[in-house]
């Protein structure tokens, strides 16, 4: 039997919804091994003078269990 566990994180861009989620997995991948799947679960941003200013998307990631650990 397979166990998969899910991280909710927010990553960040100035240029993007689809850059601020690529950045949450990219970090996430930097210590989590076999991501297997993501879930956009919101996009939100900041706003100045009326601007989009900041990107954020909650992402959550899945990955699977090492049972051999």
């Amino acid at each position: 039997m397979t166990v998969v566990k899910v991280l909710e994180l927010v990553g960040e861009s100035k240029s993007g919804w689809e850059d601020a989620a690529r950045q949450a997995v990219a970090e996430a991948a930097r210590t989590v091994r076999g991501i297997t799947g993501v879930e956009i679960c919101n996009w939100t941003a900041g706003v100045k003078d009326g601007e989009l200013t900041e990107y954020k998307a909650n992402v959550k990631v899945a990955f699977a269990v090492d049972g051999d650990r």
